[in-house]
This record gives C-alpha cells, sequence and structure tokens, in this order.
C-alpha cells in the first residue's frame, strides 16, 4: 500500500498522513477500518477513507466537548455521552468525581476495537464503576428514557450516512425531552470553513427546541481546516455568559487536570468570527 494515507473528504481540498506502519486494517465487518503510526500525530484511526481520530490532538476535542458544557453548568451531575465509542469522552467526564455519567453506544465493536488498538484514549474508563455503559441506538434511547440530564454530549461523526440521525430537529427535541431544567447540549459541528451548511443547519434545527442556540471553537490539526465549531445549546443563556472569574473558580474547585481546556479558553472560544455568525441564519 502507498506510504501516505489520503483523506479526500472534500472535493476541492484533502491532506495527507504519512504512514509510518499499519497496525490494524479491514475492508469488513467494521467497515473500511485502519489504524496506523505517524510521527506526529501517533495512532490514527481512519474509517472509510476519513480520519477519525489520532493519539496526538484528540485531547482538544475532547476536553472541549467535556469540559465547556460541564464547567459552565456549574452543578451538573447527571451526563450523557450519545455515542463516543473511543471512551475520550467518557475519560474526560469521569475527570469530575460528582458526575455521573451514562455512554450510549450503538456498535459494541467499537468499544471492543478501541479498547485494544487506542487503549490511551479511554485510559481505563470502561473500567470505572461509575460510567454506566448501554449498548443501544443513541436516537432511541433519547426518545424513549426516563432518565433526566443536565449535560448532553453528541459524539457524532458527519452528517453523512448513519450520523445523518444525529443531526435531525427530531434527535434534538428528544434531547431537550430529557434534559432538566436549565441543561445544556453540545454537538460535535464540523469545520464552518469546509462545511458552512452544517452550522447554518445546525442552528435552525437546535433553534426549534432551544431558546439560546450559539457555537463555540477549537483549533484541532487533524480535522480539514483545523477550525472546529461545537453546537451548543439550552434554554438558559446565562450559562455561556459566565465571567472567566467564575469558570476559573469552578476549574480550581472541580481538582481536574487538562491539556487544552482553561478557563480563558473556555470564555473566549464562545467569540465566533464574522464569517461563522453569517451562517447563523
Amino acid at each position: 500500500m502507498s506510504d501516505w494515507f489520503d483523506e479526500a473528504l472534500h472535493p476541492e481540498y484533502r491532506q495527507g498522513l504519512k504512514i509510518d506502519r499499519v497496525l490494524y486494517q479491514s475492508g469488513d465487518g467494521l467497515q473500511d477500518l485502519i489504524v496506523f503510526e505517524n510521527a506526529r500525530f501517533g495512532r490514527v484511526l481512519c474509517l472509510d477513507g476519513v480520519v477519525q481520530t489520532t493519539e496526538g490532538d484528540e485531547f482538544v476535542y475532547h476536553e472541549m466537548l467535556t469540559h465547556v458544557p460541564i464547567m459552565a453548568h456549574g452543578a451538573a451531575e447527571d451526563v450523557l455521552i450519545v455515542g463516543g465509542g473511543d471512551g475520550g469522552m467518557a475519560r474526560e467526564v469521569l475527570k469530575h468525581q460528582a458526575v455521573r455519567p451514562v455512554m450510549v453506544e450503538i456498535d459494541p465493536d467499537v468499544v471492543e476495537f478501541s479498547k485494544q488498538h487506542l487503549p490511551s484514549l479511554s485510559n481505563g474508563a470502561f473500567d470505572d464503576p461509575r460510567l454506566e455503559l448501554i449498548i443501544a441506538d443513541g436516537c432511541e434511547f433519547v426518545r424513549q428514557t426516563d432518565k433526566r440530564f443536565d449535560v448532553i454530549i453528541v459524539d457524532s461523526t458527519d452528517p453523512i450516512g448513519p450520523g445523518e440521525v444525529l443531526f435531525t430537529a427530531e434527535f434534538y427535541a428528544d434531547c431537550k425531552r430529557c434534559l432538566k431544567p436549565g441543561g445544556i447540549v453540545v454537538t460535535q459541528n464540523g469545520v464552518p470553513f469546509v462545511q458552512p451548511d452544517e452550522v447554518t443547519n445546525s442552528y435552525r434545527r437546535l433553534g426549534e427546541s432551544f431558546a439560546d442556540v450559539h457555537f463555540y471553537r477549537a483549533a484541532i490539526p487533524t480535522y480539514q481546516g483545523g477550525d472546529m465549531a461545537f453546537g451548543w445549546a439550552s434554554d438558559d443563556a446565562g450559562h455561556r455568559a459566565q465571567a472567566v472569574e467564575v469558570i476559573e473558580q469552578r476549574y480550581q474547585a472541580s481538582g481536574i487536570t487538562t491539556r487544552y481546556y482553561t478557563p480563558e479558553l473556555h470564555v473566549a472560544s464562545f467569540a465566533l468570527p464574522k464569517t461563522v455568525k453569517d451562517l447563523m441564519v
């Protein structure tokens, strides 16, 4: 095979990652799947020709989707993770000792595969008795569950194929149904520069159920375009207007350690360039 993994997610833009060593490759059962080592990014997981995560920068994605809503809420106890089969999101949520996380993953093979080939991502999270792992369809779970949550983290793939249902107005309405008053939903929302429609679509669809819809950002080199957006929805606009001093106090009280997330970055991440604001229509 080639010494390079060529990701052609967009017709006018592609990126390459050098393959130093292939650790796993399969074209059946787990779709077109490959795990390889790269000197800069460590282990790289790709599915159907698209990079899903890398050891090198996964912490940015997982920390920002986890700690921003939990710190903004300030009193989160029940947190739902939809997806997240690699365990990275569970790892970060479990840093908060007062939180009871529930993780709903549709494919048990993803969990087992990640334990074996990307163990640093979960870092023991699947063995933590505080984590309730449910193998089920996340859409059906939020539609039917009697549980109520302070924060819902939607760790999905892009809205193509199986992941598309996690970007619908119906799914967001079901998330709203199983939120406690003042709860927060956050979502993976792509890179606005190359996926602008995702911002507009999410803004409109989340807006059907929530009073306060916004986005926040993080720089993640792996994902084409780099400047990634996360969807934010709540009925309490005050959650994303917290002063940095408040977030700093909560961060220090939590006792957690992070590599990317800081209270200053938390507050600044909600500042959007006009190019993104113009998509919020």
